[in-house]
């Protein structure tokens, strides 16, 4: 049985080391040529994800003294396949520079208009966080005035408590 898991490792090495040849010309490439290779990869990748599969079946079937090897060796190989998938992902929505500034747009005036608006924006967060400050300032000024014995609108200490300990 460790001999048909030790030969779905070997089918699994050569599979992902074909998968990420491939996964790094990708985004060199455009067009049909492009979409060949990432379907190829994709079906690529369902190879070897029936693979794992396979392989986690013969771990089953290994006796329990022996399985611990194995099953931390398939954990590992799932994990590969987990990174393999992520820069499968990642290799597909990579675009070349000519592409992102179309996107993204390369204008200076835009550039320049977005930070103005950010430096609005952060100023007046700031106006703001000063405004709340010097509230909770008053806030704390008056509990502490009540506390020491002065009153508010007619009443003292004790209507303070009420309302705090709701």
């Amino acid at each position: 049985m460790s001999s048909d898991f030790e030969t779905y490792e070997l089918d699994f090495g050569t599979l992902t080391a074909d998968i990420t040849n491939k996964i790094g010309r990708i985004p060199k490439l455009a067009g049909e040529e492009k979409t060949q290779l990432v379907l190829n990869v994709d079906k690529q990748l369902e190879e070897v994800r029936e693979l794992l599969e396979q392989m986690d079946l013969e771990v089953r079937e290994i006796p329990i003294q022996s399985r611990g090897m194995y099953s931390s060796r398939l954990k590992s190989y799932k994990q590969e396949m987990e990174k393999l998938e992520k820069d499968f992902k990642r290799s597909r929505i990579a675009y070349s520079d000519e592409v992102r500034n179309e996107l993204l747009g390369d204008d200076a005036s835009s550039s320049e208009s977005q930070r103005a608006h950010l430096l609005d924006n952060t100023e007046r967060l700031e106006r703001s966080s000063r405004r709340l400050e010097a509230g909770y300032q008053i806030a704390v000024e008056t509990v502490i005035s009540l506390a020491s014995g002065g009153t508010m609108c007619g009443f003292g200490w004790p209507r303070l408590e009420t309302v705090t300990s709701l």
